[in-house]
């Protein structure tokens, strides 16, 4: 399988290992950076490549999941989300990681680096890329709906109001209590 990777300054030692750990399991590793530690980095561009490349390479049938880590994971996870077509999920524990392929069919995680031991970190990453989508009906049918919104900011048969939002993506009627 390709692993698309991607991090910054707070993931670039994990970075490091887990390079050598997927090769070592078999996997292609595209590493999208960074290349050498910045403590001034900007993780996004990073984390989109990474995500693209997951994205591109399974619409070419290549059999493909992402990585994306720093800090938190929170920030990763946002920018590798921003890519249509990406399911990335905030992973802390092995049941997350294993729910997120197995009912989202998740196809890049993203992990807080100062929040797991090296460890900690790589068995999420083992499981989920071991961890095989179910294709029940039900959570096909609410990923399609994902994309559906994601590509079209709609959902046949389903209201959605877009127009609650503001341009920032607020709901003004939450954010006013």
């Amino acid at each position: 399988m390709r692993i698309h990777l991607a991090t910054d300054h707070a993931g670039h030692d994990f970075s490091r290992f887990l390079v050598g750990h997927l090769t070592e399991a078999g996997h292609e590793v595209v590493d999208h950076g960074p290349t050498s530690y910045d403590p001034l980095d900007d993780y996004p561009s990073f984390c989109i490549n990474a995500a693209q490349g997951v994205v591109d390479d399974q619409a070419a049938g290549i059999d493909a999941l992402g990585v994306v880590f720093g800090g938190s994971g929170n920030g990763e996870q946002m920018a590798a989300n921003k890519v249509v077509g990406v399911r990335a999920a905030l992973v802390w524990n092995l049941d997350i990681a294993r729910l997120a392929r197995e009912h989202n069919n998740a196809n890049v995680i993203s992990i807080g680096a100062r929040q797991h031991t090296i460890e900690e970190a790589t068995s999420f990453i083992d499981a989920f890329i071991a961890e095989p989508f179910t294709g029940e009906e039900r959570h096909a049918r609410r990923i399609r709906q994902l994309f559906e919104y994601e590509t079209t900011r709609s959902i046949s048969g389903i209201r959605v109001d877009p127009a609650r939002l503001d341009p920032s993506g607020v709901d003004p009627a939450r954010s006013a209590r």
